[in-house]
């Protein structure tokens, strides 16, 4: 789940999806402007690899809780280093 495996594609476990999400955070955004960027970017890119909202919310759990991202007063953004 978190990591890619014989069953999971390296395009649905948490930590490629998280570095899709780090990739597109390169200025604070809101939650809503980050979904809609990378639906788009998984839409183009990867057709054959939806992205559920909910495993969304999972990959910014991960990367919250190893201190990639910061959320603060309504926006997401990346931790400094």
């Amino acid at each position: 789940m978190i990591l890619p495996s014989k069953h999971v594609q390296p395009e649905r476990a948490l930590i490629g999806v998280g570095a899709e999400i780090l990739g597109a955070l390169t200025k604070p955004m809101t939650m809503s402007r980050i979904w809609d960027e990378i639906r788009g970017r998984r839409t183009l890119a990867a057709p054959q690899a939806p992205l559920d909202y909910e495993w969304f919310v999972l990959a910014l759990d991960f990367l919250y809780s190893i201190g990639a991202v910061d959320y603060e007063r309504g926006t997401l953004r990346r931790s400094a280093p």
